[in-house]
Protein backbone atom coordinates (compact mmCIF):
# COMPACT_ATOMS: atom_id res chain seq x y z
CA UNK A 1 0.00 0.00 0.00
CA UNK A 2 1.19 3.43 -1.09
CA UNK A 3 -0.82 6.10 -0.50
CA UNK A 4 1.38 8.64 -1.05
CA UNK A 5 3.21 7.99 -4.39
CA UNK A 6 5.72 10.60 -4.16
CA UNK A 7 6.59 12.54 -1.16
CA UNK A 8 8.90 15.34 -1.33
CA UNK A 9 10.32 17.43 1.57
CA UNK A 10 10.38 20.58 0.63
CA UNK A 11 12.90 21.86 3.23
CA UNK A 12 10.93 25.25 3.60
CA UNK A 13 10.07 26.08 7.65
CA UNK A 14 5.85 25.83 7.44
CA UNK A 15 5.82 24.67 3.90
CA UNK A 16 5.26 21.13 4.47
CA UNK A 17 6.23 17.71 2.30
CA UNK A 18 5.41 17.60 -1.49
CA UNK A 19 3.01 14.81 -1.53
CA UNK A 20 1.14 13.44 -4.38
CA UNK A 21 -1.17 11.00 -3.17
CA UNK A 22 -1.34 7.79 -5.28
CA UNK A 23 -4.73 7.65 -6.20
CA UNK A 24 -5.26 10.91 -7.62
CA UNK A 25 -2.28 10.54 -9.28
CA UNK A 26 -3.09 7.50 -11.42
CA UNK A 27 -6.23 9.10 -11.98
CA UNK A 28 -4.77 11.82 -13.16
CA UNK A 29 -2.24 10.01 -15.38
CA UNK A 30 -4.93 8.12 -17.40
CA UNK A 31 -7.79 11.14 -17.47
CA UNK A 32 -4.73 13.04 -19.41
CA UNK A 33 -4.00 9.81 -21.61
CA UNK A 34 -7.62 9.65 -22.34
CA UNK A 35 -7.71 13.25 -23.28
CA UNK A 36 -4.50 12.83 -25.55
CA UNK A 37 -5.60 9.97 -27.39
CA UNK A 38 -8.94 11.72 -27.31
CA UNK A 39 -7.34 15.15 -29.27
CA UNK A 40 -5.73 12.90 -31.81
CA UNK A 41 -9.05 11.12 -32.49
CA UNK A 42 -10.21 14.85 -33.14
CA UNK A 43 -7.90 15.70 -35.29
CA UNK A 44 -8.71 12.90 -37.53
CA UNK A 45 -12.46 13.49 -37.41
CA UNK A 46 -11.70 17.13 -38.47
CA UNK A 47 -12.89 18.38 -35.16
CA UNK A 48 -11.21 21.40 -33.52
CA UNK A 49 -8.47 19.64 -31.06
CA UNK A 50 -8.31 22.72 -28.51
CA UNK A 51 -12.30 22.15 -27.95
CA UNK A 52 -12.32 18.52 -27.84
CA UNK A 53 -9.51 18.67 -25.19
CA UNK A 54 -11.78 21.24 -23.17
CA UNK A 55 -14.48 18.71 -23.05
CA UNK A 56 -11.99 16.15 -21.78
CA UNK A 57 -11.12 18.37 -19.08
CA UNK A 58 -14.58 19.45 -18.33
CA UNK A 59 -15.41 15.72 -17.85
CA UNK A 60 -13.12 14.63 -15.50
CA UNK A 61 -13.90 17.73 -13.52
CA UNK A 62 -17.54 16.87 -13.42
CA UNK A 63 -16.62 13.48 -12.93
CA UNK A 64 -14.97 14.07 -9.85
CA UNK A 65 -17.68 16.11 -8.51
CA UNK A 66 -20.23 13.71 -9.36
CA UNK A 67 -18.41 10.95 -8.13
CA UNK A 68 -18.04 12.76 -4.82
CA UNK A 69 -21.95 13.58 -4.30
CA UNK A 70 -22.91 9.93 -4.93
CA UNK A 71 -20.20 8.96 -2.35
CA UNK A 72 -21.67 11.09 0.58
CA UNK A 73 -25.15 10.09 -0.91
CA UNK A 74 -25.20 6.45 -0.88
CA UNK A 75 -22.07 4.87 0.38
CA UNK A 76 -23.42 5.00 4.32
CA UNK A 77 -21.74 8.23 5.32
CA UNK A 78 -24.43 10.57 4.43
CA UNK A 79 -25.77 11.18 8.53
CA UNK A 80 -21.82 11.41 9.36
CA UNK A 81 -21.59 14.28 7.06
CA UNK A 82 -24.34 15.73 8.66
CA UNK A 83 -23.43 15.54 11.92
CA UNK A 84 -19.64 16.50 11.81
CA UNK A 85 -21.70 19.74 10.89
CA UNK A 86 -24.36 19.49 13.56
CA UNK A 87 -23.37 17.39 16.38
CA UNK A 88 -19.96 16.01 15.96
CA UNK A 89 -20.18 14.31 19.15
CA UNK A 90 -23.00 11.13 16.89
CA UNK A 91 -20.43 10.42 14.55
CA UNK A 92 -18.02 7.57 15.50
CA UNK A 93 -14.50 7.15 14.59
CA UNK A 94 -13.65 3.30 14.35
CA UNK A 95 -9.68 4.33 15.56
CA UNK A 96 -8.22 3.21 18.73
CA UNK A 97 -7.24 5.48 21.59
CA UNK A 98 -3.60 6.04 20.51
CA UNK A 99 -5.10 7.52 16.77
CA UNK A 100 -7.82 9.00 18.67
CA UNK A 101 -4.84 11.65 20.40
CA UNK A 102 -3.33 11.35 17.00
CA UNK A 103 -6.22 13.05 15.37
CA UNK A 104 -7.06 15.44 18.46
CA UNK A 105 -10.60 13.97 18.91
CA UNK A 106 -12.50 12.98 22.04
CA UNK A 107 -11.92 9.39 22.91
CA UNK A 108 -15.15 7.70 24.46
CA UNK A 109 -13.87 5.26 26.65
CA UNK A 110 -17.42 3.38 27.54
CA UNK A 111 -18.19 2.65 23.54
CA UNK A 112 -14.14 2.60 22.48
CA UNK A 113 -14.19 5.04 19.25
CA UNK A 114 -13.67 8.78 18.74
CA UNK A 115 -15.44 11.36 18.09
CA UNK A 116 -14.33 14.62 16.51
CA UNK A 117 -14.49 17.88 18.31
CA UNK A 118 -14.74 20.73 15.83
CA UNK A 119 -17.83 20.96 13.29
CA UNK A 120 -16.75 21.13 9.97
CA UNK A 121 -20.06 21.70 7.45
CA UNK A 122 -17.04 21.28 4.20
CA UNK A 123 -16.01 18.22 4.91
CA UNK A 124 -18.81 16.73 2.43
CA UNK A 125 -16.48 18.24 -0.15
CA UNK A 126 -13.15 17.71 0.72
CA UNK A 127 -12.44 16.07 -2.56
CA UNK A 128 -8.53 15.32 -0.99
CA UNK A 129 -10.18 12.94 1.61
CA UNK A 130 -11.04 9.90 -0.38
CA UNK A 131 -14.66 8.97 -1.15
CA UNK A 132 -15.36 8.32 -4.54
CA UNK A 133 -18.55 6.66 -6.37
CA UNK A 134 -17.47 6.07 -10.09
CA UNK A 135 -21.16 5.88 -11.27
CA UNK A 136 -22.12 9.47 -10.04
CA UNK A 137 -19.70 10.58 -12.08
CA UNK A 138 -20.32 9.28 -15.37
CA UNK A 139 -23.99 10.57 -14.63
CA UNK A 140 -22.92 13.78 -13.55
CA UNK A 141 -20.53 13.89 -16.60
CA UNK A 142 -23.10 12.41 -19.08
CA UNK A 143 -25.64 15.33 -18.41
CA UNK A 144 -23.25 18.13 -18.71
CA UNK A 145 -21.66 16.29 -22.23
CA UNK A 146 -25.70 16.94 -23.61
CA UNK A 147 -25.38 20.82 -22.86
CA UNK A 148 -21.53 20.95 -24.08
CA UNK A 149 -22.34 18.58 -27.11
CA UNK A 150 -25.32 20.71 -28.39
CA UNK A 151 -23.56 24.26 -27.12
CA UNK A 152 -20.20 23.15 -29.56
CA UNK A 153 -22.87 21.36 -32.54
CA UNK A 154 -20.54 18.44 -32.04
CA UNK A 155 -21.53 15.03 -33.44
CA UNK A 156 -23.56 13.38 -30.40
CA UNK A 157 -23.23 9.81 -31.44
CA UNK A 158 -19.73 10.29 -32.44
CA UNK A 159 -18.76 11.41 -29.40
CA UNK A 160 -20.22 8.83 -27.11
CA UNK A 161 -18.00 6.32 -29.00
CA UNK A 162 -15.27 8.16 -28.03
CA UNK A 163 -16.18 8.52 -24.88
CA UNK A 164 -16.46 4.58 -24.70
CA UNK A 165 -13.10 3.94 -24.69
CA UNK A 166 -11.88 6.98 -22.76
CA UNK A 167 -14.08 6.00 -19.91
CA UNK A 168 -13.20 2.61 -19.43
CA UNK A 169 -9.44 3.41 -20.07
CA UNK A 170 -9.64 5.93 -17.59
CA UNK A 171 -11.43 3.69 -15.33
CA UNK A 172 -8.08 1.43 -15.57
CA UNK A 173 -5.69 3.68 -14.46
CA UNK A 174 -7.99 4.85 -11.32
CA UNK A 175 -8.57 1.53 -10.13
CA UNK A 176 -4.85 1.06 -9.84
CA UNK A 177 -5.02 4.11 -7.63
CA UNK A 178 -7.63 2.49 -5.56
CA UNK A 179 -4.90 -0.67 -5.12
CA UNK A 180 -2.10 1.77 -4.09
CA UNK A 181 -4.52 3.49 -1.58
CA UNK A 182 -6.02 0.16 -0.29
CA UNK A 183 -9.22 1.22 -0.97
CA UNK A 184 -12.23 -0.70 -2.92
CA UNK A 185 -10.83 -4.06 -1.44
CA UNK A 186 -12.24 -7.57 -1.66
CA UNK A 187 -13.67 -10.25 0.09
CA UNK A 188 -11.32 -13.22 2.47
CA UNK A 189 -9.77 -15.61 0.14
CA UNK A 190 -7.07 -18.21 0.67
CA UNK A 191 -6.84 -18.55 -3.19
CA UNK A 192 -3.06 -17.73 -4.73
CA UNK A 193 -4.57 -14.12 -5.78
CA UNK A 194 -5.32 -13.29 -2.46
CA UNK A 195 -3.54 -9.72 -1.25
CA UNK A 196 -2.14 -8.59 2.16
CA UNK A 197 -2.55 -5.18 3.03
CA UNK A 198 0.10 -3.18 5.36
CA UNK A 199 -0.95 -2.36 8.65
CA UNK A 200 -3.66 0.59 9.17
CA UNK A 201 -5.25 0.04 5.86
CA UNK A 202 -9.05 0.05 5.40
CA UNK A 203 -8.56 -3.84 4.66
CA UNK A 204 -7.01 -4.27 8.12
CA UNK A 205 -9.62 -1.63 9.76
CA UNK A 206 -12.64 -3.27 8.03
CA UNK A 207 -11.14 -6.93 9.45
CA UNK A 208 -10.54 -5.53 12.81
CA UNK A 209 -14.14 -4.12 13.08
CA UNK A 210 -15.50 -7.83 12.03
CA UNK A 211 -13.50 -8.99 15.05
CA UNK A 212 -11.21 -10.85 12.82
CA UNK A 213 -8.27 -8.94 13.96
CA UNK A 214 -7.33 -7.93 17.89
CA UNK A 215 -5.63 -4.70 16.56
CA UNK A 216 -5.82 -3.20 13.01
CA UNK A 217 -2.35 -2.23 13.30
CA UNK A 218 -1.00 -5.36 12.08
CA UNK A 219 -1.65 -6.63 8.34
CA UNK A 220 -5.10 -7.22 6.69
CA UNK A 221 -6.04 -11.33 6.00
CA UNK A 222 -5.82 -11.90 2.68
CA UNK A 223 -8.26 -10.57 0.53
CA UNK A 224 -9.43 -10.43 -3.01
CA UNK A 225 -7.24 -7.71 -5.04
CA UNK A 226 -10.79 -6.66 -6.81
CA UNK A 227 -9.16 -3.23 -7.78
CA UNK A 228 -6.50 -5.09 -9.83
CA UNK A 229 -9.62 -7.31 -11.40
CA UNK A 230 -11.62 -4.22 -11.73
CA UNK A 231 -8.17 -2.20 -13.78
CA UNK A 232 -7.61 -5.80 -15.89
CA UNK A 233 -11.07 -5.81 -17.11
CA UNK A 234 -11.50 -2.26 -17.66
CA UNK A 235 -8.17 -2.20 -19.68
CA UNK A 236 -9.41 -5.49 -21.69
CA UNK A 237 -12.58 -3.19 -22.39
CA UNK A 238 -11.05 -0.85 -23.40
CA UNK A 239 -8.90 -2.39 -25.90
CA UNK A 240 -11.71 -4.51 -27.33
CA UNK A 241 -14.13 -2.00 -27.94
CA UNK A 242 -11.50 0.66 -29.92
CA UNK A 243 -9.35 -2.60 -31.97
CA UNK A 244 -12.09 -5.05 -32.52
CA UNK A 245 -15.52 -3.11 -32.28
CA UNK A 246 -14.56 0.77 -33.12
CA UNK A 247 -13.49 -0.32 -37.35
CA UNK A 248 -16.48 -2.79 -37.34
CA UNK A 249 -19.53 -0.66 -35.81
CA UNK A 250 -22.78 -0.81 -37.74
CA UNK A 251 -23.63 2.71 -36.18
CA UNK A 252 -22.13 6.05 -34.16
CA UNK A 253 -23.02 5.48 -30.62
CA UNK A 254 -22.54 1.34 -30.77
CA UNK A 255 -19.44 1.35 -29.38
CA UNK A 256 -20.07 3.66 -26.42
CA UNK A 257 -23.22 1.18 -25.73
CA UNK A 258 -20.79 -2.02 -25.39
CA UNK A 259 -18.34 -0.23 -23.58
CA UNK A 260 -21.17 0.32 -20.88
CA UNK A 261 -23.21 -2.68 -20.99
CA UNK A 262 -19.10 -4.58 -20.63
CA UNK A 263 -18.20 -2.51 -17.37
CA UNK A 264 -21.85 -2.96 -15.86
CA UNK A 265 -21.69 -6.37 -16.19
CA UNK A 266 -18.08 -6.48 -14.83
CA UNK A 267 -18.98 -3.83 -12.07
CA UNK A 268 -22.15 -6.13 -10.79
CA UNK A 269 -19.67 -9.13 -10.66
CA UNK A 270 -17.22 -7.56 -8.56
CA UNK A 271 -19.43 -6.27 -6.44
CA UNK A 272 -20.17 -9.79 -4.65
CA UNK A 273 -16.62 -10.02 -3.28
CA UNK A 274 -16.06 -6.18 -2.50
CA UNK A 275 -15.79 -5.66 0.88
CA UNK A 276 -15.55 -1.81 1.71
CA UNK A 277 -18.09 -0.38 2.91
CA UNK A 278 -20.92 0.69 0.32
CA UNK A 279 -24.43 1.64 0.33
CA UNK A 280 -27.01 -0.97 -0.31
CA UNK A 281 -30.65 -1.61 -1.37
CA UNK A 282 -32.89 -4.70 -1.68
CA UNK A 283 -29.54 -6.86 -1.32
CA UNK A 284 -28.06 -5.03 -3.97
CA UNK A 285 -25.19 -2.40 -3.68
CA UNK A 286 -26.11 1.43 -5.03
CA UNK A 287 -23.21 0.45 -8.07
CA UNK A 288 -25.15 -2.45 -9.12
CA UNK A 289 -28.59 -1.12 -9.15
CA UNK A 290 -27.01 1.65 -11.25
CA UNK A 291 -25.51 -0.86 -13.32
CA UNK A 292 -28.98 -2.33 -13.85
CA UNK A 293 -29.65 0.91 -14.84
CA UNK A 294 -27.07 1.17 -17.22
CA UNK A 295 -27.48 -1.52 -19.10
CA UNK A 296 -30.97 -0.60 -19.57
CA UNK A 297 -30.46 2.71 -21.02
CA UNK A 298 -27.56 1.47 -23.19
CA UNK A 299 -29.75 -1.50 -24.63
CA UNK A 300 -32.17 1.66 -25.60
CA UNK A 301 -29.43 3.72 -26.87
CA UNK A 302 -28.35 1.18 -28.93
CA UNK A 303 -32.25 0.57 -30.74
CA UNK A 304 -32.50 4.38 -31.15
CA UNK A 305 -29.13 5.18 -32.36
CA UNK A 306 -29.93 1.62 -35.21
CA UNK A 307 -33.09 3.46 -36.12
CA UNK A 308 -31.58 6.59 -36.58
CA UNK A 309 -29.31 5.40 -38.23
CA UNK A 310 -30.90 3.22 -40.44
CA UNK A 311 -33.35 6.20 -41.44
CA UNK A 312 -30.41 8.09 -42.15
CA UNK A 313 -28.87 6.10 -44.95
CA UNK A 314 -32.21 5.71 -46.52
CA UNK A 315 -32.68 9.01 -46.64
CA UNK A 316 -29.04 8.85 -48.13
CA UNK A 317 -28.21 11.60 -45.79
Amino acid sequence: MHPRLIDIPTGVDGMGDLVLPSYFTMLAIGLALAIFLARRWGARQGLDPRLIVDFGIWMALWGIVGSRLLHVIADGYFWDYVHVCTDPSLVDWKVDARECAALQGAWDAAREVCHPIETNCWAWADVTAGGYAYYGGLIAAALFSVYFIRKHRLPGPKMLDMAGWTITLGLAWGRMGCFLASCCFGARTDCPLGVVFPSGSAASRKHWQEGLLDTYRVESLPVHPTQVYESLGSLIIAALVYFAMRPRKRFDGQVFAVAMVAYAVLRFLLEFIRRDDRGSLVGLSTSQLIAIGVVAACSWLWVHLGRRSARLLSEGK
